[in-house]
């Protein structure tokens, strides 16, 4: 006997290993500089010095944060490869910020301050994992995915889209503090960069999760 379909709790195309993925840039960055500062013997102020400053050449321990930066820049580049339902221009911009990650570890800080490429490759890390959730959300809607939310299919998720556009004005609000505080040498350097990474670090689980929640349609059993 057929029974009708059904929108049963989910199987989502999004991997498994992509939540892990997204789960762990988290806990690299905020692991890594939780660890890094207690390994200092010189009294570091994390609100005033940078986290780069704890992976820079001279400071105790740098491999702390080296490591904790450098997985944080793998596991943007894991979740971009596994959040298939993202448009492929957010995923573009998450894996870049995870490459830019990746290439400030390689050119960190050194006695006489910053190397430009650290700087740059810091601002491009930066800005797109800011902007990357606004365009992360396909313009056209799934079939099933529209009957769900009932919306004329072709459209994007309205809702979604809504709350992706607002994750990017705040990160980019906290970005540009940042900015503020670094590029006038402000008493807070540190602090807003924690806040503006973090942010950045836990947005793509909250993606992943939120991709893996969404119902697709049973066949008929």
């Amino acid at each position: 006997m057929l029974r009708s379909h059904r929108y049963d709790r989910p199987m989502s195309a999004v991997p498994r290993w992509a939540l892990l993925s997204a789960g762990g840039a988290p806990l690299f960055l905020i692991g890594g500089w939780t660890l890094a500062q207690a390994a200092q013997d010189d009294g570091f102020d994390p609100v005033r010095q940078t986290i780069s400053a704890l992976a820079a050449t001279g400071a105790d321990d740098r491999w702390i944060m080296t490591i904790g930066l450098a997985g944080l820049g793998l596991c943007h580049l894991t979740t971009a490869l596994g959040l298939v339902s993202a448009a492929p221009a957010g995923r573009a911009l998450l894996a870049l910020g995870g490459l830019a990650t990746l290439v400030l570890v390689a050119f960190p800080q050194n006695a006489t301050g910053s190397s430009t490429t650290h700087v740059v490759a810091a601002g491009v890390a930066f800005g797109a994992l800011a902007v990357w959730p606004a365009l992360a959300v396909p313009r056209r809607a799934a079939p099933s995915l529209a009957r769900e939310h009932r919306h004329p299919p072709g459209e994007g998720p309205a809702p979604v889209r809504r709350v992706a556009l607002a994750a990017a004005v705040v990160l980019l609000g906290l970005v540009g503090w940042f900015a503020v505080e670094f590029f006038t040498d402000g008493a807070w350097i540190g602090l807003t960069e924690r806040l503006a990474a973090a942010a950045e670090a836990g947005v793509p689980l909250a993606a992943v999760l939120v991709s893996r929640r969404r119902p697709r349609p049973s066949g008929p059993g």
